[in-house]
């Protein structure tokens, strides 16, 4: 048992660290990018100036759309070991529109199209659901708790968010329960930080299967 646990840690950390790489390469040809292509885009809006006002309200009426198509029906289902999947089909649009998510917190939608910061980041105060369900898109886990969460237990959680990359910590007194762990389609409930369903959790689902943009960044975006 032992061994093998040691086995599948050592693997995750590998995968994780192989994602922190490329996620480093990437960047810098973004940066690249970035430079050639801002040369462009002053060449192109100068050019399209008149097309981008004609074509704002059709953005906005889009931006309403996509908002509105993220309560569409669904539910969760719970499986033998406690973990909530959600059966109703999660939009991936980038959108301005506030979007009222079905649960609390989010397990994915439509969202904003910068991220929060995911990679073992705590948050002391509440973040914004768009900015967060687009890190859960990436792979992250996030972790989530109410005023009725021991203070113990808070700070235990966060510590082991801050060892774990691609996730994220913050409070939210909204939800249900004391405590919540969520990725991308997938949500539980555990009883606190010595529970062991977070480190399962934290395990299936760090990069894990459900992760529509696998190996996406978790730094680079919001950081409060």
């Amino acid at each position: 048992m032992g061994s093998g646990s040691q086995t599948t840690s050592a693997t995750r950390k590998a995968r994780i660290e192989e994602m922190r790489r490329a996620e480093v390469a990437r960047e810098r040809r973004n940066r690249f990018l970035v430079i050639t292509g801002s040369l462009v885009a002053v060449a192109a809006i100068v050019a399209g100036g008149v097309f981008v006002l004609r074509s704002q309200s059709k953005d906005d009426g889009a931006d309403a759309k996509a908002a509105s198509s993220d309560s569409a029906a669904g539910k969760f289902a719970t499986g033998a070991d406690g973990v909530r999947t959600w059966t109703g089909k999660l939009g991936r649009t980038h959108v301005t529109k506030r979007v009222h998510y079905p649960t609390v917190p989010p397990v994915g939608g439509d969202h904003h199209q910068v991220w929060m910061n995911c990679d073992g980041d705590v948050y002391t105060e509440p973040v914004d659901d768009m900015n967060a369900v687009h890190s859960l898109e990436h792979g992250a886990v996030w972790v989530t708790y109410n005023s009725k969460a021991p203070k113990a237990d808070v700070a235990a959680l966060a510590a082991k968010v801050e060892k774990t990359p691609y996730t994220l910590m913050s409070p939210d007194d909204d939800q249900a329960d004391p405590i919540m762990l969520t990725a991308w389609g997938h949500q539980r409930t555990v009883t606190g930080a010595s529970d062991a369903n977070v480190d399962k959790f934290l395990e299936q689902f760090v990069q894990g299967a459900q992760t529509p943009e696998p190996g996406a960044a978790c730094t680079g975006g919001l950081s409060r």
